[in-house]
């Protein structure tokens, strides 16, 4: 598995500390509003915006919460008019990082980014990157009863793609649009799934260790902690004794 896919993996774990801060309820509020305002209120007929509403529920959001931020997006409650910006850009050691953002003021989240990637030695702007990753559907389970060769053809039974083996989980890589499809398919067979969503995957890594590891960690962290930014995707592919240090 790529180094971003373990950074991911570990970043997961920590967004307890994202909830004491409120940050993590705010990022996915937004998610949903957009969603909502650019497919239309009903998750049934809109992907992107049960992906949104999936991961609040995973996040502990409350239902009448989901449900006010639905009202804003789709205009039955008043709101800020957010929109999508993603900005490129390089992370030290030639790191491609590619930042998704939602926000109601450009001007600011550019200049907060900007910032961020002069502080941590990183370029924004310094070229397109967006051809060196993949977007693509992640369903995650854990792993339990079933072994690696039997998951893969539950999942491909499901309508995935592949599958990824971590030390704790599986991978079901799939379409964007079919992530949820194969989590409910899944989950009809009795498995669990601990998150869907679509992530956007690297083609190729780029190696880096030491100082320059750390750098590449510390920017992205930093990049995540603003409230603007959605996500960070990273082609790296840092050592697994650093990696743990973002836990």
């Amino acid at each position: 598995m790529s180094g971003h896919s373990k950074w991911h993996n570990i970043k997961l774990k920590k967004q307890k500390v994202d909830l004491v801060r409120g940050k993590l309820f705010s990022k996915v509020s937004r998610e949903i509003m957009v969603a909502a305002k650019e497919g239309g209120g009903n998750p049934d007929a809109n992907m992107r915006l049960r992906a949104a509403i999936e991961r609040a529920r995973e996040a502990g959001m409350p239902s009448d919460n989901i449900h006010r931020a639905v009202q804003r997006g789709s205009g039955e409650l008043a709101g800020a008019n957010y929109e999508t910006v993603v900005y490129e850009g390089y992370a030290p050691g030639g790191v491609a990082v590619m930042v998704e953002a939602l926000t109601d003021n450009r001007n600011r989240t550019a200049s907060e980014v900007r910032a961020v990637f002069t502080r941590h030695g990183g370029n924004l702007g310094g070229g397109s990157v967006a051809w060196m990753f993949d977007r693509q559907g992640t369903v995650t389970a854990p792993k339990g009863a079933l072994s690696e060769d039997d998951f893969l053809l539950a999942a491909l039974e499901a309508g995935g793609e592949d599958v990824r083996t971590t030390d704790e989980a599986f991978e079901v890589l799939t379409a964007p649009e079919a992530a949820f499809k194969v989590k409910q398919a899944l989950e009809a067979r009795g498995l669990t799934v601990s998150s869907a969503e679509v992530r956007m995957h690297p083609r190729t890594t780029v190696r880096v260790e030491g100082k320059e590891a750390q750098q590449v960690l510390r920017l992205l962290d930093a990049l995540e902690d603003l409230d603007d930014v959605q996500n960070v995707h990273a082609n790296f592919d840092i050592p697994d004794e650093i990696l743990q240090q973002v836990g």
